[in-house]
């Protein structure tokens, strides 16, 4: 019988609803430890590792150490892993970066909530060369590669989002290799150089700026902080937030999702900003089906579910996550606020203000 760590989040969601959630998220864990998307879905590491991050912190320990032991036996040769499988096959073999790098954060979220240093360290290897498979893909500009295509060619140019989640997985490394006494040394000044790319030099990065995680990203990865974060989301808010709905997964289209909701509140706590992201966390309850499941998306004004009727483990990972951080709750509630993991040093290059020049086709 787990025990949830989550209080509930006052006049939005109860405790019970966390633990039907909860449930409903373990229910889709398959006997080899991956979570895919839904049932008969196929599974990606780096959403596989959310799953196991909010099984964590309500109470599912035993379903999360066999998430994470599912991906150590299921690690590439170089560190990899593949973008999606499906009951044991592959079914895209693209090798996505910041997919590999995000083991990195699970583990250490992990840690942090269990305090079960022992499990952290027999899969400190796994880690270690994720990120040294991922280190290998960055640019000159400190920006990193978005992937490897199936034939193993890798792509020209980093995209905003995967380099702002692999800024915030290598601190979580750094932190996670810190507290087992491992030598991190080697990955301060990638991290610095790639945090710098993320809050310096956007134009480094392909242009993306219709998705919504590209204008929070930076932000919640702890790269942009103080003033230049709030004013980069008080900039873009408009576009990007339905007021009463939620946040537009793409600027372009009136369809909310669930997930990017939550992750901009958490994104906005971690800037302090607790009343805005309360309020906007309870636009998630649109998404909420009796079940304890939530519907990836609506599409206003006709208010129809899309992808049709579908539901996803990552948007009820995403929601959970968000209610850690509101009630504060688990030890790994923090983890996404500014200040909570160390900054490597800002580094930039000699001629940096090459950065500002694109570096995509």
């Amino acid at each position: 019988m787990s025990t949830t760590l989550l209080g509930g989040v006052p006049d939005v969601l109860s405790r019970e609803e966390i633990a039907a959630t909860a449930a409903h998220l373990a229910s889709l864990q398959l006997a080899s430890g991956a979570i895919p998307w839904y049932p008969g879905g196929h599974c990606d590491p780096w959403n596989h590792v959310e799953a196991a991050m909010a099984l964590t912190i309500t109470g599912h320990l035993e379903n999360a150490r066999a998430a994470y032991a599912w991906l150590a036996s299921s690690q590439l040769s170089n560190g990899a892993w593949f973008n999606y499988y499906r009951e044991g096959a592959v079914v895209d073999a693209r090798l996505d970066t910041n997919v590999c790098a995000y083991l990195a954060t699970g583990l250490y979220h992990y840690l942090l909530v269990s305090g079960d240093v022992d499990f952290a360290a027999r899969h400190w290897t796994s880690v270690r060369r994720a990120m040294d498979f991922v280190l290998t893909w960055q640019l000159p500009d400190g920006t990193i590669r978005w992937s490897l295509d199936a034939a193993g060619r890798p792509e020209s140019y980093a995209l905003l989002t995967g380099s702002s989640s692999i800024y915030h997985s290598l601190r979580c490394a750094i932190a996670l290799g810190e507290r087992l006494d491992e030598d991190v040394t080697a990955w301060r000044v990638p991290a610095g150089r790639l945090g710098h790319a993320v809050a310096r030099h956007p134009g480094a990065f392909a242009p993306k700026n219709e998705f919504a995680m590209d204008w929070y990203y930076p932000v919640f990865c702890g790269a942009l902080r103080g003033a230049p974060a709030e004013a980069r989301l008080a900039d873009a808010w408009e576009r990007h937030v339905m007021d009463d709905y939620g946040v537009r997964c793409v600027s372009t289209s009136d369809w909310v999702t669930a997930a990017e909701t939550a992750e901009c509140v958490l994104t906005l706590d971690a800037v302090g900003l607790t009343s805005r992201a309360l309020d906007l966390f309870a636009l998630t309850r649109r998404h909420r089906r009796d079940d304890g499941a939530y519907w990836t998306g609506i599409a206003y004004p006709q208010g129809a579910t899309f992808p049709d009727r579908e539901v996803t483990s990552y948007t009820s990972a995403a929601v959970l996550l968000a209610a850690d951080a509101l009630t504060s709750s688990s030890p790994a509630a923090g983890l996404f606020r500014h200040g909570v993991l160390a900054a490597p040093p800002d580094v930039a290059d000699d001629d940096c203000v090459s950065l500002a020049t694109p570096q995509h086709p």
